[in-house]
């Protein structure tokens, strides 16, 4: 290995620092909000095992390949993909991946944390029991009035983006993961908690029915795209989270085992948030193709109409708000760890500046729930237009392209080294779900998902 790459310092000692900041990368909204509302659009069941299947055979060989990367190079992901691309003999061009990354990541960041600011007014308003006894028009009226304010919703968004601010800006040890190991055993015990009492007061029965019977009519082309592009979602795939954390991989550790870890925990996390918010849908009758609003209307609704339910409703937006500050804080760190290493900024001065970006970046989601919400990009919102480019486009092709480069650029002898203890099986299924699966799987996907938009935009 060349001394370049050995004399950068390492920075998490254990294995148990990695697996709990890089968990806490991957378990936020897209687990406790996005899940949720893509299983009640999609079908339940039949969506679920399409995505863990993703899962499994497409987005976690990527992952793997991901930290691969980031152990490899042990710098922000343009660095780290400038230096493995001279390594490998390969074009400088390569490192399009890191940059790719770091701007996926601010643009989800931008939208993420209007949605997060969200989760962060509602646990107010359960504790001052604005939702008790609340009709489901009330709810709905109450999320539309939220939406309606511009002002209020900059104000929910920076408290947001100064939470993260404060973790990334304290560094990886001292911020990134302190949060995570104080943060996600306190997040599991919140949501275990949260799902036994939905099973106790809501329709426990109709929602494992929904999330584990699977119905394979609904299965179309729009649900394996959205299965796909949630599982690179849900695992920060493609935003530069998981090459930015590879850089820190404790020495001598399997990386392979410890992204099984992370997938595990963030899958069970999913269908745990599926377990704790089905069975008040369900048992208010309401339906579980509510889109993006499931969370913000039924759920309030179904609180409001529980037992003990503000106090437990507040209770499940705290867990939502500190999930989103961990998946946060990961977002926010490739671009700003780029920053301080390109320009030699100051590390809390480098977050600021990108915390400002984001901030002015996130003015056009803002602005597309109310004064904005006339136009109309191909036929989205602002908002649904940032989500598609981002889930459906940029994130697939970054995974694509880690994949191959990954796969069929970086030599097998690197590769091993990185991995370090794996078995020469393991190593070679990973190798060969990486190239012959993996990057096959994301670029049909990927041209799938273009074929819509291109045909409405030949037609127009």
């Amino acid at each position: 290995m060349n001394n370049h790459y050995k004399s950068r310092r390492r920075g998490w000692r254990r294995s148990w620092s990695f697996v709990a900041a890089t968990t806490g990368a991957t378990i936020g909204l897209g687990n406790l909000w996005k899940f949720s509302y893509l299983a009640g659009e999609n079908g339940g069941a039949a969506f679920v095992l399409a995505y863990l299947i993703c899962i499994v055979v497409v987005a976690m060989p990527v992952m793997i390949a991901e930290v691969v990367l980031g152990s490899r190079g042990r710098s922000n992901p343009v660095s780290t993909m400038q230096d493995v691309s001279l390594e490998a003999g390969a074009s400088s061009s390569w490192q399009l991946i890191g940059w790719l990354g770091c701007i996926a990541g601010l643009l989800v960041l931008s939208y993420y944390s209007v949605i997060a600011g969200w989760s962060f007014a509602y646990v107010g308003k359960l504790l001052g029991g604005e939702f008790v006894a609340a009709s489901a028009q009330l709810s709905g009226d109450m999320f539309n009035n939220l939406l309606a304010a511009p002002a209020l919703l900059m104000q929910w968004q920076a408290f947001f983006l100064l939470s993260i601010l404060l973790v990334v800006a304290l560094g990886v040890r001292k911020g990134i993961s302190v949060a995570a190991r104080l943060l996600i055993p306190l997040l599991l015990v919140m949501l275990i908690a949260l799902a036994i009492y939905s099973s106790q007061v809501g329709d426990f029965k109709a929602a494992a029915e929904f999330l584990f019977q699977p119905d394979f009519s609904a299965l179309n082309q729009q649900a394996l795209l959205d299965a796909l592009g949630h599982a690179f979602f849900t695992l920060s795939i493609g935003v530069g989270a998981m090459m930015a954390y590879g850089a820190y991989v404790p020495d001598q550790r399997s990386i392979t085992g410890m992204v099984s870890t992370v997938v595990l925990m963030d899958t069970l996390v999913s269908v745990l948030a599926g377990l704790a918010i089905f069975p008040l849908v369900f048992s208010l009758n309401m339906a579980p193709a509510m889109g993006p609003g499931l969370m913000f209307v039924a759920m309030p609704y179904g609180f409001g109409n529980m037992i003990y339910g503000n106090y437990f409703g507040a209770l499940f937006f705290v867990m939502v708000s500190l999930a989103a500050i961990t998946s946060g804080v990961a977002l926010l760190e490739p671009a700003t760890v780029w920053l301080a290493q390109q320009f030699r900024w100051w590390r809390p001065v480098a977050a600021v500046v990108m915390v400002l970006v984001v901030w002015l970046l996130g003015l056009a989601t803002i602005f597309s729930f109310n004064i904005w919400q006339d136009i109309d990009l191909f036929g989205m919102s602002v908002f649904s237009f940032l989500d598609f480019v981002t889930a459906n486009l940029m994130l697939p092709v970054g995974g694509f392209l880690t994949a191959i480069f990954v796969g069929w650029v970086m030599r097998k002898e690197v590769l091993r080294d990185e991995l370090y203890v794996e078995s020469r099986q393991i190593f070679s299924l990973w190798h060969w779900l990486l190239r012959y699966i993996a990057a096959p799987g994301v670029l049909v996907v990927f041209l799938w998902s273009l074929s819509p938009w291109l045909k409405n935009l030949f037609i127009e």
